[in-house]
């Protein structure tokens, strides 16, 4: 099956006990053994196993062209367990890129992992600094980020796992600012795809789930679930529901999110109180190569600065009227944020640096509030 029939299908089939075409919510905690003490319907309990769950799980490990998927309450709780599941008998080093999610910088230095981990930290568009890094003492798991949050970088998978395999590492990709639709991961090489379903998968800012996307079976997978079922991180039935809601318009979402953030990215590289405007689909971005080798389309977050300081920045996020001063991305209303003020004092984003997820809204309107707020930056 193709991507937008999966989407719809996957996971999913007729209810057979009342024939609804859409899947119910199984609020249920337990379930009933058979006389002879058997699951009949493999369902014991449902912070191991739930219906909506294991749906869900189907249907995003189609998606990515994967093994298995194991999904988590939110995008950091997948995130925390991929790293400590790193099975016992591999070293304790990750290599982790240096423009990355801040949730996970404050992972590192707010939580025990940054001390039960040897982080190090790399330019991972630099494939030198790469190989120097994994080659200079044992590394167990080497994490990529393409696009990068903020700044957009774009980082070569094929180039980088190649690196990681020769040293025996395990890779991960943090697909959710690309999503499958656009980016799969695993099918050049990467051994975990991992999601914020909170973001474009469920795509109406009214979820929170976390999903990991095995490219085979691993220790690593064997540790994934082990950590789902005994910590107890896991998603409710409703959201997982919302979930599979959310699938079955993601490539028709994303076909509008990109376009519409093209257009955007053009109006802001010509616009003359911008001073720099950082997307992979512009033909001047230093990634652009490889992001239109390995990405159907180029997402639609962006990022831009404003000239002047964080003041001016500030300053347009303060005028926008259509478009939402928030956090978070992948949802059908178009968001803007100052990162530097909201990641505080650690902060790795230029302080006049503005990032943009582009929503549904029509194109015209959101270049018409974006003008009328930057028109007055001084």
């Amino acid at each position: 099956m193709r991507f937008e029939t999966k989407a719809i299908h996957s996971g999913r089939s007729i209810d057979k006990s009342t024939s609804s075409v859409t899947m119910p919510i199984h609020l249920s905690t337990t379930f009933e053994r058979a006389a002879d003490g058997s699951y009949p319907n493999e369902f014991v309990y449902s912070r191991e196993s739930n219906p909506n769950r294991h749906a869900l799980e189907d249907c995003l490990t189609s998606l990515e062209e994967g093994y298995d998927c194991v999904t988590f309450a939110s995008g950091m709780a997948a995130i925390t367990s991929l790293i400590e599941a790193l099975p016992a008998d591999k070293p304790r080093r990750v290599i982790m890129p240096n423009d990355m999610y801040f949730g996970i910088h404050s992972l590192l230095w707010e939580t025990d992992i940054g001390s039960k981990f040897d982080i190090v930290i790399v330019d991972m568009t630099n494939l030198h600094e790469v190989e120097k890094a994994i080659k200079s003492a044992p590394t167990g798991l080497v994490w990529i980020e393409t696009p990068s949050n903020p700044l957009l970088k774009v980082i070569d998978f094929e180039a980088v796992t190649k690196i990681a395999q020769q040293a025996g590492a395990y890779t991960v990709a943090d697909n959710t600012w690309a999503t499958p639709v656009l980016q799969r991961p695993l099918t050049l090489g990467v051994d975990f795809s991992i999601h914020s379903v909170t973001k474009y998968i469920g795509g109406h800012s009214d979820l929170m789930i976390g999903a990991v996307v095995a490219r085979s079976d691993s220790p690593m997978l064997t540790n994934l679930r082990a950590w789902q079922h005994s910590k107890g991180a896991v998603p409710s039935p409703f959201d997982c529901w919302l979930a599979l809601r959310g699938v079955q318009s993601l490539a028709q979402r994303m076909m509008t999110h990109c376009a519409n953030a093209s257009e955007i990215a053009d109006f802001l590289d010509y616009h003359p109180n911008v001073g720099a405007v950082h997307y992979p689909g512009l033909s001047n971005h230093p990634g652009h190569h490889i992001a239109a080798r390995q990405m159907s389309s180029f997402g639609s977050m962006l990022s831009f600065q404003v000239k002047g300081g964080q003041r001016e920045a500030m300053a347009v996020a303060a005028k926008v009227q259509l478009v939402t001063r928030a956090t978070s991305l992948g949802g059908t209303h178009s968001l803007i944020e100052h990162r530097a003020s909201v990641e505080g004092s650690t902060t790795m984003a230029p302080p006049n640096l503005l990032r943009l997820s582009i929503g549904l809204e029509h194109v015209d309107d959101l270049k018409e509030d974006l003008s009328q707020a930057l028109e007055e930056v001084k």
